[in-house]
């Protein structure tokens, strides 16, 4: 009789489980991308959720979604913010939290950078025109990137980088030697892509956009 009560309660503690992870109050967290310069974390955020930011490492966060957002710091401050799909701030190597202030889901991207970082400034170094630099420092550059459907855009290069895929297009890279590449994005797509030189073409119907995040 005891070993069926305890067989019982191990059963409803295994179902139980499941449900607490992802009961309200549990932010969603997933590891998209790791490697030797960052770690890439998708986060998703139900309306009154708060997750706590890893404070050992500097990283930007790309939001996915826009909402009404409470950020406190580790001096104890809180600040309220209403943030834009697509918007991208710097987060400091200190302990912080985001609250999904809103009555939607919040979502964003994290890039934890895992180097030393660079002081040089690359500026729009290597960039196409229509790119627009968002964010600078020694430990990365994020610009956003737009290419209309059935458009080329100039011939540009590229560190390694994060791409964060917020409108996604049938794509195809043209290399210097004429060689053509498959590169489609779909939207919401978190792919990591090696230095490049070539020309970008949106091959499709949909317009792209694209925030990507170079760590130095």
């Amino acid at each position: 009789m005891q070993r069926t009560l305890s067989l019982g309660w191990i059963a409803l503690y295994l179902i139980a489980v499941p449900a607490i992870l992802t009961a309200p109050g549990y932010a969603a967290s997933v590891e998209r991308i790791r490697n030797h310069k960052a770690v890439v974390t998708e986060v998703t955020l139900a309306p009154g959720e708060t997750i706590s930011l890893p404070d050992k490492r500097p990283a930007m966060l790309v939001y996915l979604t826009g909402n009404a957002a409470e950020m406190l710091t580790n001096d104890g401050k809180v600040r309220k913010e209403s943030v834009k799909r697509g918007d991208t701030v710097f987060q400091p190597a200190e302990e912080s939290s985001i609250k999904n202030d809103g009555a939607s889901t919040l979502s964003f991207v994290r890039v934890e950078f895992l180097t030393a970082g660079n002081p040089e400034t690359w500026g729009r170094t290597g960039l196409a025109p229509n790119y627009k630099v968002l964010l600078e420092n020694r430990y990365g550059r994020a610009y956003d990137i737009k290419i209309t459907a059935q458009k080329f855009e100039p011939q540009h290069s590229h560190h390694d980088r994060v791409v964060i895929c917020l409108s996604g297009a049938q794509l195809e890279h043209i290399l210097p030697n004429g060689e053509k590449q498959p590169s489609t994005l779909k939207t919401g797509d978190i792919a990591w892509r090696l230095a490049a030189t070539h020309i970008g073409h949106n091959m499709g119907h949909t317009n792209l956009w694209v925030i990507a995040v170079e760590p130095k």
